[in-house]
C-alpha cells in the first residue's frame, strides 16, 4: 500500500469514530485514537521538514544510518514491537482536536506528500539530515518514512478500536 493511499485510509477510517471514541482513554499511559493521530500527523510534518531541508542542501554528506536505521530501511518498516521513546521526547499529544480538524490536519499531510511524490526521486541522496536513532537519512528516506511510521501504528489503532467494544465505549 502507497503512503498516500495508507493515509488516506487514516482519514476515511476517522469519520467512523464517535467523539467520546475519539477522545477515550482507557488507562493512563494508553493514548486515545485522537491522540494517536495528533501524533501521526505531528511526525509525518516533521519528516517532511527535513525531506524539505534535504532539498535544499548543497553539501553531500558522507555518513550514513545507524546500524538500527539500516535494519528499519532493508526490512521496510518498523518491528512489530511498541516503541517508548525517553520521557523528555514522551509528552502525551493532544487530545482536544474534533474530526473535522484531525481530517484538515491529514489533509495537510496528504497535500505536502503529493506535492513531493514525484519529485523526491530527482533530490541527491548524498544530501542528508540526521534522524537521532535512524542516522542520516535523505530525502527519500525521510518521505518513506512517513509511511512507515503510518504502518507501525496499524496496530495500535486495532488495539485501541477493541478497547471501544471492550469497555462499550459508543
Amino acid at each position: 500500500m502507497t503512503e498516500l493511499k495508507l493515509i488516506n485510509t487514516y482519514k476515511s477510517e476517522l469519520q467512523s469514530y464517535s467523539l467520546e471514541q475519539l477522545r477515550y482513554i482507557s488507562e493512563e499511559g494508553v493514548w486515545s485514537i485522537g491522540q494517536m493521530y495528533d501524533h501521526l500527523i505531528l511526525v509525518a510534518h516533521e519528516y517532511l521538514d527535513n525531506m524539505e531541508t534535504c532539498a535544499t542542501l548543497s553539501n553531500e554528506q558522507p555518513l550514513g544510518k545507524t546500524e538500527f536505521g539500516e535494519h528499519l530501511y532493508s526490512n521496510g518498516g518498523f518491528p512489530p514491537i511498541k516503541i517508548k521513546l525517553p520521557d523528555e521526547l514522551n509528552t502525551p499529544p493532544n487530545n482536544s482536536d474534533s474530526k473535522d480538524e484531525l481530517i484538515s490536519r491529514l489533509e495537510q499531510v496528504i497535500l505536502r506528500m503529493s506535492k513531493w511524490e514525484s519529485k523526491v526521486d530527482n533530490i541527491n541522496p548524498n544530501y542528508k539530515v540526521e534522524h537521532g536513532g535512524f542516522g542520516w537519512l535523505n530525502a527519500k528516506e525521510w518521505y518513506d518514512l512517513v509511511g512507515m511510521h503510518f504502518r507501525h501504528h496499524l496496530r495500535q489503532k486495532d488495539e485501541l478500536e477493541q478497547r471501544f467494544v471492550k469497555y462499550r465505549v459508543r
